[in-house]
């Protein structure tokens, strides 16, 4: 279904419940109904009880009364669970989308550091749904007819109820406007607090190392104190006004019962003495839901600003379009006038790079560093959106290509190696069902499978937070073994040998090799010239532009009469005496 742009997609999700909102409403009305219960049974005693002076008619009532309250806690117990259900219910139907969402927000550069923040609102939107706040919400049907039966009693009386309502929703209109900014402002401190200290933690031993962790302590207690100093402001803004909300709900109830004495004395109270009483607790149950709202109204500004930053980035970030589905490819790379800038930018870092490769062949790409070549690789396998020209494989657009069928085909290793927390297994096999007998391959391939063997748990083995438990030329080799897995007909590697040693860069040229012969397109970016003995082409990058393309041996040719320093100046001679 193709939504308009205007559309909430988190209001449509929650249309999807409308059988458990009318569920949830009936069963507040009656839990709100039954809460007259104890006035009720009091009046009765004191009319039918004390005059008449019957024990039965007293067990009947309190029997009545117990049943009452049964049914009143019983219904309360299911519309909670019912409403918690619908939290998880919706947390399942919007989170692949709200996932999804966030995914493409870190690949476009759309979001920066706020993913936490994503997942920390979802979470709060979800929690909300068993928040008392919505409970209290969905008795207002309740709070209408308390109004309705105190005009039935005396218009007076009615109109004093809505005043004292009216008073109640402005001191939380008040409360509403003074904490809404610095709660708002508190919870953004908080969330970049915790976004610095999580980074902070990851770089523990550079810290230590460096005598850094007193001074970027520092850093992290001033941005704790901010959002401390913030949620002190809210507290203190929201304190006086919440003690002004109880004041007022604790004054209508002798406002009430001081009006229906007045209008007693008068004959004006229709119903008789006991309509004072019923006054009273008409009115408390009137301001029931307002006070509960009151009371949880942190949550309530919470999850409202929660809500509209998630509906701003679903806006934002529309859903992935369904592709059609394409054939297998082969491997044949097609790389037309691709022009290219990092997401978020105009500034082109590629201008003008095209290159053809057919299936089997290697491709080095070279060049000075902020050349283009890591925006390159990021082209080729579809992350980045080119400002124009294409990347094509076999014909069809990489960057529109469904990454969940394209990408088995597909092998990337980036240059800053980034491995899953999980076992070697997991992460070779890139976290889908694994097949043991393709990891081993790819593990063989790259000379890391004695290694792994080696180790107590084998495959099984978990490589820890960012591959932590590994040196940084077996994270490299992990990643690469990744990246051969399943036998992509397209590989494109970001600095391969970076953290390799001579028997790990050996290993690369024999995968390299091994795979070409199986029909493999590779793509190896690099700084290092040993890799290039394998490579069929060779592409040169200079400020964004391409200078060179051709087979190696002529590229190599026309590069080497620039690399060939230039003759020394000769001295000129100083003659005697000068």
């Amino acid at each position: 279904m193709k939504l308009d742009s205007s559309v909430s997609e988190l209001r449509l999700a929650l249309l999807d419940f409308k059988p458990a909102w009318r569920s949830a409403i009936v069963m507040s009305v009656v839990v709100g109904l039954l809460g007259f219960t104890s006035t009720v049974y009091m009046l009765e005693v004191y009319d039918r009880v004390v005059n008449s002076r019957s024990v039965a008619t007293l067990v009947m009532l309190t029997v009545v009364t117990f049943g009452a309250y049964a049914v009143m806690e019983l219904l309360e117990k299911i519309r909670s669970r019912l409403l918690w259900s619908v939290g998880i219910q919706f947390e399942m139907k919007m989170s692949d989308r709200i996932y999804g969402a966030m995914f493409d927000g870190l690949l476009k550069k759309q979001m920066g550091g706020a993913a936490m923040q994503v997942q920390n609102d979802f979470r709060t939107v979800r929690e909300f749904f068993n928040n008392p706040a919505l409970s209290a919400m969905f008795e207002v049907p309740v709070a209408l007819v308390a109004v309705f039966l105190l005009f039935l009693i005396n218009p007076l009386l009615g109109w004093a109820g809505v005043v004292g309502a009216l008073a109640q929703t402005y001191v939380a209109w008040m409360i509403q406007q003074s904490s809404r900014k610095p709660l708002l402002e508190a919870q953004r401190r908080s969330q970049e607090a915790q976004v610095y200290a999580d980074a902070s933690l990851r770089n523990t031993q550079v810290m230590e190392s460096m005598g850094m962790m007193p001074s970027v302590l520092a850093q992290w207690q001033k941005k704790q104190d901010a959002f401390l100093a913030f949620q002190a402001r809210a507290s203190e803004s929201a304190g006086g006004l919440n003690a002004v909300s109880k004041l007022l709900q604790q004054l209508m109830g002798s406002v009430m019962l001081g009006l229906g004495a007045w209008l007693l004395l008068e004959n004006k109270l229709n119903g008789g003495a006991s309509m004072m009483i019923i006054g009273s607790v008409l009115v408390g149950r009137m301001l029931a839901p307002l006070t509960q709202v009151v009371q949880q109204w942190s949550a309530v500004v919470s999850v409202m600003a929660a809500w509209s930053r998630l509906d701003n980035m679903l806006a934002q970030i529309p859903a992935r379009k369904d592709n059609m589905a394409l054939p297998a490819p082969t491997g044949e790379l097609v790389v037309d006038g691709l022009v290219a800038a990092p997401p978020g930018s105009q500034q082109p870092v590629l201008r003008g790079v095209q290159f053809g490769l057919p299936p089997g062949c290697v491709l080095g790409v070279v060049g000075p560093s902020a050349s283009g070549k890591t925006s390159l690789a990021r082209l080729l396998v579809g992350v980045w959106t080119p400002l124009a020209g294409k990347v094509r494989l076999d014909g069809a657009d990489v960057h529109i290509w469904d990454k969940e069928e394209l990408g088995p085909y597909l092998g990337y290793l980036p240059q800053g190696v980034e491995l899953i927390e999980g076992t070697l297994a997991e992460n070779i096999g890139r976290f889908g069902e694994v097949d043991m007998g393709r990891v081993e391959e790819a593990t063989r391939l790259v000379g890391l499978h004695e290694f792994v063997m080696s180790l107590p748990q084998g495959y099984e083995t978990p490589v820890g937070r960012d591959g932590g438990v590994l040196s940084g030329g077996q994270r490299q080799r992990v990643a690469l073994a990744r990246a051969l897995y399943g036998n992509p007909v397209l590989v494109v590697l970001d600095e391969p040998n970076s953290s390799l040693d001579e028997a790990g860069d050996a290993a690369l040229s024999q995968a390299i090799q091994t795979m070409k012969s199986r029909g493999t397109t590779f793509v190896v970016i690099t700084h290092r010239t040993s890799v290039l003995s394998v490579t069929d082409r060779l592409l040169v990058l200079r400020d964004g532009t391409q200078q060179l393309y051709g087979p190696t041996a002529e590229v190599l040719q026309k590069l080497m009469p620039a690399a060939a320093p230039a003759p020394a100046p000769a001295t000129p001679a100083v003659s005697p005496g000068a």
